[in-house]
């Protein structure tokens, strides 16, 4: 069951937003739990007390620590919350992308809008809670089943030779962060720049091997520079690459084997 706190310090914004969440899942099918508080602080009990808190609607002003000061400190320990800020100013829109928050709803605002949030919010948890089984059936499979089948698996190339006219460069397997392909010219963006050559990236991905993923028709990442994700996009320590809806599964099963190998070096 979905669990979302609403924490505004105006009732009449509090039963709004739960009528108009209710119905949304409703609608959609999804059980969920809607509990309203009036500050921040109480919040911030729910989640010291272990309280799972799914998707949070929080103003920004308030009594006491408002409602941005209140994100960062849960962000410290709880990065899965979808937080969905809720405020009639847009002076802290920029602080928003601090905290990672899904949204930044001005009021006021009508129902097209909110669902259009509560639709992306949904898809995010969706997402996340995939993730999260994926996860605990990776952690099921037993620590040595990924390295006897790489063990088992002709071993790949370290480098590739990149040709660019009558010249061949050697590139590290390792120093590529991802790639991407457009007008039938492949970019390599690696740790010491970016290198163009005409070629297929289908072509890359077979010499590649296990640690590098394709996200996307267009897209090729390095799992080693992977900083985070969601259902869409990958971000990587430099840049970022798509992530297509049907390869997501694939992504993060691959991914979770990765983080396990690297575990067991």
């Amino acid at each position: 069951m979905m669990q979302i706190i609403i924490c505004d310090d105006e009732k009449s914004i509090q039963s709004l937003l739960k009528q108009k969440t209710t119905h949304f899942f409703a609608k959609k099918n999804v059980p969920c739990e809607i509990l309203c508080r009036n500050s921040g602080e109480e919040v911030l009990s729910l989640a010291e007390r272990g309280i799972r808190i799914d998707l949070l609607f929080l103003d920004i002003q308030m009594p006491g620590r408002n409602g941005m000061e209140i994100a960062k400190i849960l962000r410290r320990q709880h990065r899965n919350i979808l937080i969905i800020f809720v405020t009639a100013l847009s002076d802290y829109v920029y602080e928003a992308f601090d905290v990672d928050a899904l949204h930044y709803l001005v009021k006021p605002f009508d129902d097209e809008k909110l669902f259009q949030v509560l639709d992306k919010a949904l898809r995010q948890y969706e997402s996340l809670t995939d993730m999260a089984k994926l996860s605990q059936q990776t952690q099921k499979t037993p620590a040595n089943a990924g390295i006897a089948k790489a063990a088992d698996e002709s071993p790949q190339p370290r480098a590739i030779l990149v040709k660019r006219g009558g010249l061949s460069t050697k590139v590290l397997l390792s120093d590529i962060i991802y790639a991407e392909v457009f007008n039938r010219k492949v970019m390599l963006h690696t740790v010491h720049g970016d290198i163009e050559y005409y070629g297929k990236l289908t072509d890359l991905s077979e010499q590649a091997g296990a640690d590098f993923y394709r996200t996307h028709r267009a897209y090729l990442v390095n799992l080693h520079y992977v900083e985070k994700y969601n259902a869409t996009t990958v971000w990587l320590e430099q840049g970022t690459a798509l992530l297509s809806k049907k390869q997501f599964t694939g992504f993060v099963r691959q991914y979770m084997q990765y983080i396990n190998r690297q575990r067991n070096c």
